[in-house]
């Protein structure tokens, strides 16, 4: 008897199916189609034409945005983080032996405080959708009220986790609109709603639609005492006030765009700060700087209350690492970059966008949003989105991402995201191949 068989047996199973058998049929993928007895030169070759059936943002021009960007990264970023000592790095639970690692998230820490303006970052969360989660039952524990406020226009995918991070607590997720002129948040909406039991509200600048908030600095008074999370795309915020100036309690956004790249969808890295007086009721721990016995400079956790180990009963949260490698990776870009080139990227990105929805517009499509915003805009076609994304692959295009099934009142709507990398020839070029499968 081998040790499958042995195991099985110890737990009155028949097979290893049998471990899975709560798991619907609809949902098990079965095993890997690969033939045995390969050597290792056959087994990369075989490995390599199965994935060669995906479509690769290197090989086709990607205008699909919604959180995940092709943007430009720096190859110093992963020279540093291919290092040994840090491609490997983990949630220290010996920390203060991981003082080269806690400087790295200090830094860390210290980079995203000043580009968010707020006082107290986080050591990182696992991406942009559960840093939402996470900030939902935050609010829960600063302020009294039943619903947590979310705008309607907004990803499905976070939604879905928000709603999963707040069952069982006696919090409900409710929806405010938006303007169909501007693509902005109703203020006058999320003004009665926040006074009518709100324990938070998010708000996303720019939004799902791309557009940035144009009274973003009213809503803070619009709300009155009701926690603020703000909702931002870090790179953004080289460009626009950040959300500590317009009064944000708690700060979230997804870490891609700074330098992270596409990676399949993941990993990515959530970005988690607040104001100081709600510190304590913060998942995820602190690194803070000081000096040791002897007077040296020294790092250390100065909150960790969410560990499994330390204050298991009353911990925050159930996160149970962070993405210390992306939280470098990070690092490296910003400080590669530096002010003048994050500024450089952001009103770049910007120009471009406005480039390419003015191009879309003269070409006789409907551009129904042209207000500010960052990287991403609305599209209306004649032909419904699915349509032109099929043709446009034959272009070796990805095409952006369908509304007509968010945001149905939209119509024939997909939103569109643009690029650092973007020229005025490339920008010409899309156009007329959306025109031309329209």
């Amino acid at each position: 008897m081998n040790e499958d068989e042995e195991m099985l047996q110890f737990l009155g199973l028949r097979s290893v199916d049998d471990l899975f058998s709560d798991i619907p049929e609809k949902f098990r993928t079965g095993k890997p189609d690969i033939p045995e007895g390969l050597s290792e030169m056959e087994a990369v070759s075989y490995l390599k034409n199965v994935l060669d059936c995906n479509i690769s943002s290197a090989e086709y021009r990607s205008y699909l945005g919604a959180g995940a960007y092709d943007g430009f990264v720096p190859a110093i970023v992963q020279h540093v983080i291919g290092r040994s000592e840090l491609y490997t790095s983990y949630t220290p639970y010996q920390s203060e032996f991981s003082q080269g690692l806690l400087q790295l998230i200090f830094e860390y820490q210290s980079m995203m405080s000043e580009l968010t303006a707020m006082d107290v970052v986080n050591a990182s969360l696992y991406d942009g959708a559960s840093a939402i989660g996470e900030a939902a039952m935050m609010c829960s524990r600063i302020a009294e009220g039943g619903k947590f406020l979310i705008p309607r226009a907004m990803a499905p995918w976070k939604k879905s986790v928000i709603v999963n991070y707040l069952r069982g607590t006696g919090v409900a997720v409710a929806e405010y609109g938006y303007s169909a002129a501007t693509g902005q948040a109703d203020t006058n909406q999320l003004a009665d709603m926040a006074g009518q039991g709100a324990c938070g509200v998010y708000v996303e600048m720019p939004n799902f639609l791309g557009l940035y908030q144009e009274d973003i600095a009213d809503i803070r008074g619009v709300i009155g005492k009701v926690p603020l999370v703000a909702g931002v795309n870090p790179l953004s915020l080289a460009t626009v006030v950040p959300p500590g100036e317009y009064g944000a309690d708690i700060v979230v956004g997804e870490g891609q765009p700074l330098g992270l790249g596409l990676n399949f969808g993941g990993p990515y890295l959530g970005i988690f700060a607040c104001r100081k007086e709600h510190v304590r009721k913060m998942p995820g721990r602190v690194v803070g700087a000081t000096v040791d016995s002897e007077g040296r400079r020294s790092f250390c956790l100065t909150l960790q209350a969410r560990e499994q180990h330390i204050r298991r009963s009353r911990a925050t949260s159930n996160v149970c690492t962070n993405q210390t490698l992306l939280s470098v990776a990070a690092s490296v870009y910003l400080a590669a970059m530096g002010s003048a080139g994050l500024k450089y990227a952001a009103h770049t990105i910007e120009h471009n966008r406005a480039l390419t929805m003015d191009a879309f517009a003269k070409a006789g499509m409907t551009v129904p949003f042209r207000g500010s915003g960052f990287n991403e805009f609305v599209l209306i076609t004649d032909s419904v989105p699915e349509h032109v994304s099929r043709e446009m692959l034959r272009h070796r295009m990805i095409a952006g991402l369908p509304l007509n099934g968010i945001l149905p009142e939209l119509g024939n709507a997909s939103l569109w995201a643009v690029n650092e990398r973007m020229d005025g020839e490339e920008i010409r070029n899309l156009v007329k191949t959306v025109a031309s499968v329209n």
